[in-house]
């Protein structure tokens, strides 16, 4: 759902970089997926189709940070 969103904290071989994915619009949900070495973050439509994605060595995460969006009751 909007707003939505993933920070990712690496080792970039001297200082951590931070990156960050995001619901960007309404309907769309972010995904981690894990697999042989790599996480994948991915913005995604309602049909499951990948708008933008950010690939990780998973052995350079210091962090990952899962925030959901806030419920409106």
């Amino acid at each position: 759902m909007k707003g939505d969103r993933v920070e990712i904290v690496i080792d970039a071989g001297g200082s951590p970089r931070t990156y960050e994915i995001r619901a960007t619009r309404a309907g769309r949900r972010v995904e981690v997926n894990t697999r042989r070495g790599l996480v994948e973050v991915s913005e995604v439509t309602r049909t499951g189709t990948p708008v933008r994605t950010a690939r990780f060595m998973s052995s350079r995460i210091l962090a990952l940070v899962e925030h959901p969006a806030d419920e409106v009751s």
